[in-house]
């Protein structure tokens, strides 16, 4: 079980000073090829490199859409831990295979935690075994915020004292949230998303049942009318963008 963050969350052992959250097009029908490709090659030998394989998920809403976090200690070792893997033999011998189900892997967007308690914790959080294959129930919902600039202190303050606030009484449990990592790609041959600036936030939920309750919470909520959603109009230049994750067999991050 995630736990929500709060003061509990300053003991926690944080994963990941940088994320990437990775969204990938896939062929009709081949999503799920790759995930079981993924979770029984994909995992521990990135782990070995020092990777940390946080989640990994089916988007629900785009059923040719897969979506996966990794995290690395900083830019510098995510270099080294990148040219290994892709040099190395486990994705040499699986890679015409994992590339076959794949049409664009380029939504790539580098984060880095925007407090330094709101990163990840995955010490209470177990991987299943190689070979499980049941799904959980629960639900990673991901949010996206674009901003013209960088995100400001302003808007994190708002977030942590008005957003997290409400969303929290009405049914989320918030795990983490990241702004934009700036620093240039240190393996240029994965591209990610330059020159944007966000901020991301996932929050978990027991079931789909759960989300839809807290979604019809929202709607009916004078105060995420009146306190969250005129702050978040005053903030952002475009619509966000709202994923919901239903996580793998193997995936780390579910509940």
């Amino acid at each position: 079980m995630t736990k929500p963050i709060g003061e509990s969350s300053k003991q926690m052992q944080l994963c990941c000073p940088v994320v990437e959250l990775r969204q990938y097009t896939m062929h009709p029908g081949k999503r799920d090829v790759l995930i079981n490709l993924f979770d029984r090659e994909f995992i521990e030998s990135q782990e070995e490199l020092g990777i940390t394989i946080i989640g990994q998920f089916r988007d629900l809403d785009h059923p040719d859409h897969f979506v996966w976090l990794r995290g690395f200690r900083d830019m510098t070792s995510r270099a080294k831990a990148l040219t290994d893997f892709y040099g190395g033999p486990v994705w040499k011998t699986h890679r015409e295979a994992a590339n076959a189900t794949m049409i664009d892997t380029d939504n790539v967007v580098l984060l880095r935690p925007a407090l330094p308690t709101s990163g990840f914790s995955l010490e209470n959080m177990k991987r299943p075994p190689m070979g499980s294959d049941e799904v959980p129930t629960s639900l990673v919902v991901t949010t996206i915020y674009y901003f013209e600039r960088p995100v400001s202190p302003d808007f994190i303050n708002f977030f942590e004292q008005t957003l997290r606030a409400v969303a929290t009484t009405l049914g989320a449990t918030i795990c983490a949230y990241f702004v934009t990592e700036n620093s240039e790609n240190t393996f240029p041959a994965l591209p990610v998303r330059a020159g944007e600036n966000v901020f991301v936030w996932f929050s978990t939920f027991q079931d789909s049942a759960a989300y839809e309750n807290y979604v019809a919470a929202l709607s009916e909520s004078e105060r995420w009318r009146d306190e969250v959603s005129n702050g978040l109009n005053r903030y952002l230049n475009r619509t966000p963008e709202v994923l919901k994750l239903s996580p793998t067999a193997r995936s780390q991050l579910r509940s």
